[in-house]
Order: C-alpha cells, then structure tokens, then sequence
C-alpha cells in the first residue's frame, strides 16, 4: 500500500465522520479538487498540507502526519470497512452500516487503534438505532461511554450522551434518557459546528423525555432556550427541526396558536428532498401532537397522509409503522369512527413489544376510550389498567394518574 493510498482513506474517513465536503475541508487554502487528488493518492501531502488539515479537523499535527505510514497490518481492510460503513449510512442501509462498522471497530480494536475504534462503535450505535435496534445500540453507547475517550473528552461525552438519550427515549425509558440528555446538554455546545449539531440534538431530546415523562414547564423552559438558539445563519433544516420542537411542546401545553405558529415555519423549512426520513417523522410528530390537543381539520389528515406516503418510500420500520396506524386511530376515534380506531388498535396491540412503553401506553389508552365508548365496559377497564402500568413502568407518572381516572370513570 503506497503512502499516498494509507493518507487518503485516512483522510476520506476523517472528514466524513466530521459531515464535511472537501471544500469545507480545504477552507480558504486548498480547493475541491485538490482535496480529491490528496484522497485518491494522486497528491503527496506536504508539511504546510497536514499543518492545515490537522487545524481543520482539530487534530494534532502529529497525528495527520502519522497517517503517512501504515499503522497496522490490517489497515487497508479496517479502513475499505469503515468507507463502507459511512456509504452504508449515506444511502439508508443502517443494518449494513452497523455490520461494517462493527467489523472495522474489532480490527482497530485488535491493533489498538482506539480512536477508529471510538468513530466506528458510535457509528455502529447510531445506525442500531435508526435501524430500530434500539438496546443493542444502548448497549454499544454503555461501552463508548466507559472509556477513556469518552471520559477524558467533553466533545465526545456530549456526542456519545445525545445518542444514549435518544435511544433511552425510543425505549420508553423517560427518567434514563433525561438523565442522559442532562448530561449532554450541560456540557454546552462545544468548540466545532458537529459538537454544536449534537447539543442542540440533545436539547431537543431532552425536551422530548421532558414533554412525554409530564415535565412540561421544564420542557417549555429548555424549548425558549432552543428556539433562541436560531439565527439568520443556521441552516434551514436545523431551525426546520428547532420550530419542529418547540411547536410540539407548545401544542401539549395547550398553546395551540404559538404551536401552528413554529409549525408553519417548521414546514417552511423542512425539505423533503434534504432528507424524507426527516420530513416524514416531522409529519408524524405533527399530526401527533395536533391530534392530542384535538385539533381536528384538514391539516391535520395532511400531515398524517404525508406521514404515511414518506414512510412507505423510505422503508419504515415495525416501530415506526406502528406509530402512524396510531395516528391514524386516533383520527379515527376524533372523528366518531369508533369501529375503524378498534381495527387499528387491536392490530398494535398485538404487538407491544415493538412500541416505547409510554407509546404503548398511548394505544392501551386510547383503546380504553374507544372501548368504552362502544359500552364494552369490562374490556375498556382493563385497557385503561394497561395504560396505567405501561405508563408507571416508563416513568410518565402524570400520565399514568391519567389512566387511574378513566379507570375511576369506568362503571362496571
């Protein structure tokens, strides 16, 4: 393998973890094409070249320039996985980018290569769990955040804990994902554009768990600091997802016009060209929260169609088909329909496991209401107990008190 070849993959791999283009990478000094040449082994780098690339990537100097020696036998192989893995991530295939990222983890980790090792195990979480794998990718974040690294760095700390949150929060897990989301968040928003992605990420998960665990004027309180956090120069489709947030949290307080307000400018930013997975879970997530505020109008059907046409192109998983037929439950039992919310709901029901708990909890219930309003009063009675244990066991307490008063309410 020449040296050209051994820096190349080296760097190729580096920027992508980083999210960035080739210019971005050469900034001011080198173009494009120049950094194409350098990743394709058909430029030598110079000294004044690793200087500014390792300034570029935060790294020492002396590490970009270690890059020009093979470091181990195996490296050529670890480093065709993790290109492998990235391109994986890139076109959607997370099972595969979990597999290869996994595979380039075990052989940076035989050749006690820690800091691939660390990129690689945070890749495969990350793809786990847009996978829907969700405790195997906590199980590789609990390894990533007992580690050196991890310890010893604030940035990675705050990646590493942002992902943990997410994945506690898809679980159910409501008191171990604000917990993480705390942790992250309280480390502030870092020092590089990807540690600043990964606190406002984290920001929003947080509100999330705040929102869903009852917490709302905590929620409310993080959601102000959030849609603060927006500026004529953050890109569209981060203060896309802010708005998204915010108007969430604004909804379930019952502050509808504020709610439609961060929406619209929500959908304004949104591309579905930028990312569809992203657009149908923002149309989900909309018609969610219109729904539990009983906002029940043209837009709202919209958003759960778009929902339900975006996640039929990008694949959805169980979980995620799951949570329309929900949606579409609960547009169902709004607008009378009580037979047509009852098929839906028995179909869910028939498979918990695949739904967070609090998730589930919000099927048990609704298909207590709709029970009890087709006078099936026993079967209505034990749904909502259901509810209330699902709700207890995630941690959403208010939520669970909720389930007992309809439990309270049901004469038998």
């Amino acid at each position: 393998m020449s040296v050209g070849s051994s820096f190349g993959d080296r760097l190729k791999q580096e920027r992508l973890s980083r999210n960035l283009t080739q210019g971005e990478l050469g900034g001011e000094l080198y173009s494009a094409s120049y950094i194409s040449l350098l990743e394709n082994a058909h430029r030598e780098p110079t000294t004044e070249i690793i200087n500014q690339l390792a300034e570029q990537l935060q790294l020492a100097p002396s590490s970009v320039a270690a890059w020009e020696r093979p470091r181990f036998d195996q490296e050529s192989e670890c480093l065709r996985l993790s290109l492998s893995a990235r391109q994986s991530w890139d076109t959607r295939d997370y099972s595969g980018a979990a597999t290869n990222a996994n595979a380039a983890a075990r052989l940076a980790s035989a050749n006690d290569d820690a800091v691939t090792w660390w990129n690689m195990m945070f890749l495969a979480a990350s793809s786990l769990l847009r996978n829907g794998d969700h405790a195997e990718a906590a199980a590789v974040l609990g390894k990533l955040l007992g580690h050196t690294l991890t310890i010893e760095s604030d940035g990675l700390a705050l990646r590493a804990n942002q992902v943990m949150a997410a994945a506690m929060l898809a679980q159910g897990s409501l008191p171990e994902a604000i917990s993480h989301a705390t942790a992250a968040v309280e480390i502030g928003s870092g020092d590089s554009p990807e540690e600043f992605a990964a606190y406002l990420l984290a920001l929003q998960t947080l509100i999330g768990a705040l929102t869903e665990a009852g917490r709302l004027e905590e929620a409310w309180t993080h959601a102000l600091v959030l849609a603060d956090s927006v500026t004529d120069e953050t890109p569209p489709q981060m203060a896309g997802e802010i708005h998204w947030v915010v108007g969430n949290v604004a909804f379930i307080r019952h502050d509808v016009r504020t709610g439609l307000e961060h929406h619209a400018k929500a959908g304004r930013l949104l591309s579905p060209a930028a990312d569809l997975a992203r657009w149908a879970q923002f149309n989900k997530a909309t018609a969610w929260v219109r729904l539990m505020a009983g906002v029940v109008e043209p837009a709202t059907l919209q958003a759960i169609e778009r929902s339900e046409l975006a996640h039929s192109v990008v694949g959805a998983t169980a979980t995620e088909t799951l949570e329309v037929s929900l949606l579409r439950a609960r547009w169902n039992y709004l607008n009378g329909d009580l037979t047509g919310a009852l098929v839906l709901l028995d179909t869910i029901e028939a498979q918990p496991e695949q739904l967070a708990q609090h998730i589930a909890g919000d099927s048990a219930l609704l298909r207590g209401l709709a029970l009890q309003g087709s006078d099936r009063l026993s079967e209505a009675y034990a749904a909502f107990e259901c509810a209330h244990d699902r709700f207890t066991q995630a941690g959403a307490l208010d939520r669970a008190a909720d389930a007992q008063e309809h439990m309270a309410s049901v004469q038998l």
